[in-house]
């Protein structure tokens, strides 16, 4: 029997600014891969992200996480289920006048009933799961690079034991050895503490090197689910124009 999807958009539609953004929109996320969101400037791609965090609710259709349809969801169902996602927003959304370690125990106090040790010792746990060093505990954001900064919302967003992490382009802002680096922290996390990732990004390097599979949304829906190797092939006009440019061949002689 084929498991059920951990994320199931059906015919999901959202008008924004007079303009239909996502028209009868379909998409599953199975459990335990990493799929990408691409496409082209105003295809939808953090939309349709907020729609699946419930932070945006779509004018019709049903978005199901956990098998919990969260378009009729009460807030306190909904709140049960948030608890079970962590969330990396694109840039960051760390307090600034919280350290690192105050930062990635917030989910712990507003969560839980553990005792203040507990957090302590868990939110530093993540900080370090998150490849930063026990030094960066004590700092404030803009005492962090852009590639610390990532790595501790990452250790918030996984403070709490997610099943399932949302990355909005998590590599954005670094420099190819940070995004090359970064990149490897998402295939050491989807491994070991089991995750589903959906993650939203134009880097091409992410998408050959991290996803089981890329969804490419266009024309108001998702035009094509599929591998990377499989997905550069697809003979649609706008997948080939997407990533036939020249850093897209480049990119792709690299993986082939």
């Amino acid at each position: 029997m084929t498991e059920q999807p951990i994320i199931e958009v059906k015919d999901v539609s959202i008008k924004l600014g007079g303009t239909w953004v996502h028209k009868n929109l379909n998409l599953s996320v199975n459990r335990g891969e990493i799929l990408a969101i691409v496409g082209g400037s105003g295809s939808g791609k953090t939309t349709l992200l907020r729609e699946m965090l419930m932070l945006q609710k779509p004018h019709s259709g049903s978005v199901r996480v956990f098998d919990h349809e969260l378009t009729t969801a009460s807030p306190a169902t909904l709140l049960q289920v948030q608890k079970r996602w962590g969330v990396l927003f694109q840039q960051n959304a760390l307090f600034s006048s919280l350290t690192v370690q105050e930062n990635t125990a917030f989910p712990l106090h507003e969560h839980t009933k553990l005792d203040p040790k507990t957090i302590n010792e868990l939110a530093l746990l993540k900080i370090l799961l998150a490849g930063l060093p026990v030094s960066a505990a004590i700092k404030y954001p803009a005492e962090l690079s852009g590639g610390m900064q990532k790595r501790a919302g990452i250790a918030r967003a996984i403070v709490l034991d997610p099943e399932l992490l949302f990355l909005d382009e998590p590599t954005s802002g670094l420099d190819p050895d940070s995004a090359g680096t970064f990149d490897e922290l998402i295939l050491n996390l989807q491994k070991t503490m089991g995750l589903t990732i959906v993650m939203v990004t134009h880097d091409l390097d992410s998408l050959w090197h991290v996803t089981n599979r890329v969804a490419f949304l266009g024309e108001g829906k998702v035009l094509c689910v599929d591998a990377m190797q499989e997905l550069v092939k697809n003979p649609h006009p706008q997948i080939q124009a997407f990533f036939s440019g020249a850093r897209g061949r480049m990119t792709q002689r690299i993986y082939d």
